[in-house]
């Protein structure tokens, strides 16, 4: 026969003080935990979203990033003249020569960090999904740029109209643009031509090209490859960004760290409230073993008790932090790529995975604490037990 869950729940509302500080231990621990894996989810999704198996991006042979590639204007030329490559409505070959440099600019906040400035070329802008949504697109010879208006908003004179000054180069900020949560809200763009000049860098990046499908992509990049002349490699946009999460991995291992210290804390914490009560209704234990419950029963019963407390902590936890990314956490923070040592912005993602993984965590919580605590609940001795005062 099993106790009646009412049983339960009368307990965790009778002893308000100790069920009150464990509940809101666990849901300062599942906050926290909760936050460090929505940053992680952050950054993935933006290293991530977009990111088509249908376009390639031709780099330097073993260059992890396009910061770390060199490519000629002959082999830009000799990239663009292949076969494979998908044609735009005017008949030109969706290829864009592109330029990457890091430039150190001040954030709003006063701190300085670094930002990529990519230079490409009009088809380039085709081929990304991206709309203006102030201003206009930048005009080539003009030293005009567009920025995300995340940017716009995290740095110092970013707003449209706004010179950046850095060093001896010199943009205009003509407009606002939106990459749909992308890696690429974390750039400065222009015109390839015009960063040339400004860089005195008559090389080039990258060449980013637009195949019809994925199967014609893996063949280009087979073509790129068996080409001697051209002494370059293939990747897909979306391997390119799968490589670039190497960022999120520390972030990841962070989240577990933060994750693994704080449960065994906040379990240990669950232990101790639930050991307490046990101490507490000893003469309880030993009349419910009177009248008839097994020792399986109280287990159970206690089992459950710890489980219910810290559930109520992860509940209110998930709140806490849902609260704060819709309300506090709003704009995008960011943190720093180490394949091109420049920041990339993102935002806190709360999804309903993540949802799920903090109950789940809360009552694992809930029944490690309370597990050793209801073993000793279970094995009171009925007379013993009763003649406790």
């Amino acid at each position: 026969m099993a106790i009646p869950l009412k049983y339960n729940l009368r307990n965790l509302a009778v002893r308000k003080v100790s069920t009150g500080m464990t509940v809101l231990v666990v849901g300062l621990v599942v906050t926290v935990f909760l936050f460090v894996l929505a940053l992680w989810q952050g950054v993935e999704r933006t290293l991530s979203v977009t990111a088509s198996t249908r376009n390639v991006l031709a780099m330097r042979v073993g260059a992890q990033a396009e910061m770390q590639s060199v490519v000629t204007r002959d082999q830009s030329e000799m990239i663009q003249a292949l076969p494979g490559i998908e044609r735009n409505s005017r008949g030109e070959p969706m290829a864009s020569p592109e330029l990457l440099i890091l430039i150190n600019l001040l954030r709003a906040d006063g701190k300085t960090t670094n930002v990529l400035v990519r230079g490409l070329a009009p088809v380039g802008l085709e081929m990304r999904p991206v709309r203006m949504t102030e201003g206009r697109m930048f005009n080539g010879g003009t030293n005009e740029v567009v920025v995300s208006k995340n940017l716009g908003h995290r740095f110092a004179s970013m707003k449209i109209g706004d010179t950046i000054k850095t060093g001896a180069y010199r943009w205009v900020v003509v407009g606002y643009f939106d990459a749909a949560g992308s890696a690429y809200e974390s750039e400065i763009w222009t015109d390839v031509k015009d960063l040339q000049a400004q860089s005195k860098r008559p090389i080039l990046s990258s060449v980013f090209v637009r195949t019809p499908d994925s199967a014609s992509a893996q063949r280009f990049i087979q073509t790129i490859a068996g080409d001697q002349r051209l002494k370059l490699e293939g990747k897909t946009e979306k391997k390119y960004y799968e490589e670039q999460m190497v960022t999120g991995a520390p972030l990841k291992v962070l989240a577990i760290l933060v994750g693994v210290f704080t449960a065994v804390g906040a379990a240990f914490g669950a232990m101790n409230t639930m050991y307490a009560q046990v101490s507490a209704r000893t003469r309880e234990i030993g009349t419910l073993r009177a009248i008839g419950f097994t020792k399986g029963a109280v287990l159970s019963s206690f089992l459950l008790e710890g489980a219910l407390l810290c559930l109520i902590g992860g509940v209110l936890g998930t709140l806490v932090a849902f609260v704060a990314f819709n309300l506090i956490l709003t704009r995008p923070t960011g943190t720093m790529n180490f394949r091109t040592f420049s920041e990339v912005l993102f935002n806190f993602r709360l999804t309903p995975p993540l949802v799920a993984a903090g109950m789940v965590f809360s009552l694992g919580m809930g029944l490690f604490g309370g597990f050793f605590p209801a073993w000793r609940a279970a094995r009171l001795k009925i007379v013993t037990a009763l003649r406790e005062v």
